[in-house]
């Protein structure tokens, strides 16, 4: 097995959470070092402060991957006896890279808000907020039949032929190819000046349009052909949407404060605070991760029973309570759930890599109860 390099890892990564996904303005990538060098260890955090950077010195983890981004806002000055300027200082002596996947990780799939859902249970689940709907193009090539696994093994791998819960999907038809070689050409098949028939196959792939780049040259690559024949067509239909939070049911209703239990027991908080009546009888939940404040109205028109999220405001709770719409406020820190999720997705799809993902185990939570 190979030891990985930093880009490598964040390639990876990100065809799983990748950077279009996110909001406007929300600073993700590389914060912090660089990705040109080996990693041979990765550690996978909430938050980046001090003791998690210690964590990642002790455990020689050459790269963390963070959800919340150390730098949200601009930094004005790089004092190092001020406490984000002595974060930086002993990132950078130490040689660790850092980089942050906040709101495309809550949108992609399997990501935050799918974790989250997975955790309480829901079944039946739906985007809540639609941020993104991918547009997609179909590439068509033509291949000799001796070498169509091969492209079409190139193509799955850069992440064309992704459907739904299905990857690696295309169509072939067979065929006849005729091509005749200049005098300039160097042909795997045939000779200059000579007129060539031989048997080739169709092979058809979907492919997101930020995707295309990437899956033309790997199958540039992967094509024996000096001169691989392709077209690319974009569709009018879309990739099912994506977008923020999720919406789905629970297995059994329960009233509110049955509800509430249920979820500091399994988001593994100390507390929740609750907006709305104990005996409120719940079924379809709304989750989002960190802080939902501005999409009550959504949870309730998508006909939510109760909205769990982050950060809730005073006027907010009153304006949930106002529109009949319970609210479960566990914390801004469950979106802790990352961190394992982030853990099994990419130890699943880096087996073929010399490198560890281990996730941080420090407890970023600012906030204790009494």
């Amino acid at each position: 097995m190979k030891i990985p390099n930093g880009q490598q890892i964040i390639e990876q990564f990100e065809k799983w959470s990748p950077k279009y996904l996110a909001m406007e303005g929300d600073p993700i990538g590389l914060h912090v070092g660089t990705l040109n060098k080996k990693v041979e260890r990765v550690l996978v955090t909430l938050d980046v402060n001090e003791e998690v950077v210690d964590e990642a010195i002790e455990k020689k983890a050459g790269l963390i991957i963070a959800h919340h981004p150390p730098i949200f806002r601009p930094m004005k000055t790089l004092q190092t006896d001020f406490p984000q300027g002595k974060l930086m200082e002993k990132l950078i002596k130490n040689d660790i890279a850092v980089y942050a996947a906040h709101t495309n990780l809550d949108v992609a799939q399997g990501g935050v808000n799918d974790l989250l859902a997975d955790a309480l249970g829901l079944n039946d689940t739906d985007v809540l907020v639609t941020t993104y709907e991918a547009e997609l193009v179909k590439i068509a090539v033509f291949v000799p039949e001796s070498h169509e696994e091969q492209v079409r093994k190139a193509f799955g791998d850069a992440g064309a032929g992704a459907i739904g819960d299905y990857d690696h999907c295309s169509y072939t038809l067979s065929g006849t190819g005729r091509f005749r070689p200049t005098d300039s050409a160097d042909p795997f098949i045939g000779q200059a000046g000579k007129l060539e028939t031989t048997n080739e196959s169709k092979i058809e792939v979907v492919v997101r349009k930020a995707y295309k780049e990437r899956v033309i040259r790997a199958m540039i690559a992967a094509h024996p052909y000096e001169e691989p024949a392709f077209d690319v067509f974009t569709l009018e239909n879309k990739e099912l949407p994506m977008g923020l939070g999720r919406i789905g049911y629970l297995q059994h209703e329960m009233n509110l404060q049955e509800f509430a239990d249920y979820v500091k027991q399994r988001l593994d908080v100390p507390f929740v605070r609750i907006v709305g009546k104990e005996d409120a009888v719940i079924k379809k939940v709304a989750v989002l991760g960190g802080d939902g404040n501005k999409y009550i109205q959504q949870a309730k028109r998508a006909g939510a029973d109760v909205y769990v999220t982050g950060d809730l405001y005073f006027h907010v709770a009153q304006d949930a309570e106002a529109i009949g719409l319970s609210v479960i406020d566990p914390g801004h820190h469950v979106e802790k759930v990352m961190i394992q999720g982030v853990v099994n997705h990419m130890a699943q799809h880096s087996q073929n890599w010399q490198c560890e993902f281990l996730p941080s185990e420090v407890n970023t939570e600012p906030f204790h109860i009494r």
